[in-house]
This record gives structure tokens, sequence and C-alpha cells, in this order.
């Protein structure tokens, strides 16, 4: 999973997703509608680790999870078996994909699933959008060394392929383009800095592999995290161009190079540094 550290091209994104206290999610399954191509491959598929960071690497070890998925895009997040005690499988298939989520905190809806395919030891449980699968979680029965019901595999799509009524209640900070269109968050997003850091007053942008930063209150520089200064007002470049990438305000311009990302707001123009290669925060 994605989370908890701030790296040169890895913007944080600590997502806010927790279930209730006591475990109990009265809507973590619905009956929703059965979507137009429903997944008919196989529930169970080998997994396989890779060991790099690519849609290449995820969807071998998704296995059918990753499989079943309808994304507009790459695959984002996946993972293969996770094990969990004899104490704590499940003695339904609703109570094993809640263990999902109390073992692993995903950065996924954790409500509003529905039964995909029901198979007599493993049940697709999905997340759908507009009638597309962008979360998949295969539950499992009596596995080697863990009884019970329990996360086989899981995936999912770009947070950007998710409901804006979710992703505002994260730090995923989602852009659009000149269309209006969510932007994926592998190709640009930000998120606030982190609080544990002491960072809450920066802002970080994450552009393919490059990360720049805002740092208004100069805490980021104090820590050495930056590879120039943050100005907070300063002329648009003659060479820069508007990326067409926009949230809430701030539309991004890039010049030649992009060793500065420049963030046009109402109130003018600013210069965020790139963040440099090898520090962060755990």
């Amino acid at each position: 999973m994605r989370r908890g550290l701030v790296t040169a091209g890895a913007v944080l994104a600590a997502v806010a997703v927790a279930g209730c206290d006591d475990g109990h999610r009265p809507d973590l399954v619905v009956q929703g509608t059965p979507p137009a191509t429903p997944y008919s491959g196989p529930l169970h598929v080998p997994t396989r680790q890779l060991d790099e960071n690519s849609p290449d690497a995820t969807r071998p070890a998704s296995g059918a999870a990753g499989r079943a998925l309808e994304c507009d895009g790459e695959i984002f997040d996946g993972s293969g078996p996770d094990g969990w005690s004899r104490s704590e499988g499940g003695d339904t298939p609703e109570e094993g994909l809640a263990l999902y989520f109390d073992m692993v905190q995903p950065e996924q809806p954790d409500h509003g699933y529905r039964v995909e395919r029901e198979e007599r030891d493993r049940v697709l449980y999905s997340y759908d959008v507009h009638g597309r699968t962008k979360v998949a979680v295969v539950v499992a029965r009596d596995q080697k060394d863990r009884p019970g019901w329990g996360p086989e595999t899981s995936a999912s799509c770009d947070p950007a392929e998710l409901p804006e009524s979710f992703t505002a209640t994260t730090d995923w900070q989602i852009w659009t383009d000149r269309a209006g269109r969510r932007v994926p968050v592998t190709t640009v997003h930000s998120s606030p800095g982190p609080e544990h850091c002491g960072w809450q007053s920066a802002d970080f942008l994450a552009l393919g592999k490059r990360t720049y930063a805002r740092d208004p209150e100069g805490v980021l520089a104090r820590d050495g995290l930056l590879r120039a200064p943050y100005r907070a007002t300063v002329r648009m470049p003659a060479d820069a161009r508007d990326t067409g990438y926009h949230h809430r305000g701030r539309r991004l311009w890039l010049t030649p190079g992009g060793a500065t990302a420049y963030v046009r707001t109402d109130h003018g123009v600013e210069a965020w540094p790139l963040v440099g290669e090898g520090v962060g925060c755990a």
C-alpha cells in the first residue's frame, strides 16, 4: 500500500479510511446492480511478487482481484494473500471482507461493496462506479494455517476513478484537466504535509516522478528538504506554459526543464521548488 512517506517523486498519501470502532459496518455489503459484463474468470489465480513498483508488477501480485478490475487507466494498487491468525478468520464471507479492512486499512472505500461472484470457498466483492469495478477483493475460506474467511487478493484502480465523495475525505487532492476530467494521481496530485513531521503548513505536488512543494512557513527549508527557496510572489516566466491541470483555484504552469512549478492563483503566481532526493519523513 502507498502510505506515510514523503520522498522526492512520492508525495504523502495518508488517507483517512476508517471503519466503525466496534468493527460493525452495516453498509459494508449492499445489494447493488449487477454490471453489464461481470467478471467470469477464475477466483483463484496464483500470485507472483516482483521487486518493483509498477502496474506490470502489481497485476501478477493481485491475482484474481486484479483481473476483475475495470479501470479506465492502469491498475493502481494490489496485493496477494494476507495471513490471519486462527482467532481472526470470519464465520462468513462478509466477515472475511471486514477483516480485510481491519488488517490492511487500505486507501479505499470501506462500504458499498457488492457480491460479484460466489463459489464454495471464495467470494469476489466489487466496489463499482457507474457499473464498473474499481476496487475488487477476493475472500477465501480455510486456507492453509488460516481457518475461517479472510482476504486472499485485492486490487484497485487509480483514486481519481473513485467518487469525489470518497476522495474528498482523504488527503488525495485530485486535479482536473482543461476539460474538467479528473486526472490520475499517477500523473499529478497534491496533498498537505504530514502533521507528525511538523509540515502541516506545507503542500506537496507530485508530477510524475517529480515532487514540488509550497512552503509558506519555511518548515521544509528548515529541514533541508527543498532544492531552492519557495517564493510566494513571482512573475510568470515568459516561457512558462499552462499544463491545463487545476485544483481549487490553483493552476499549474511549467517551464522547459521543470525545475520549478509555477502555480497561478487568484492572488498571483507562486514558485514551488523541487523536493530534494533521498530526504523524507517516516
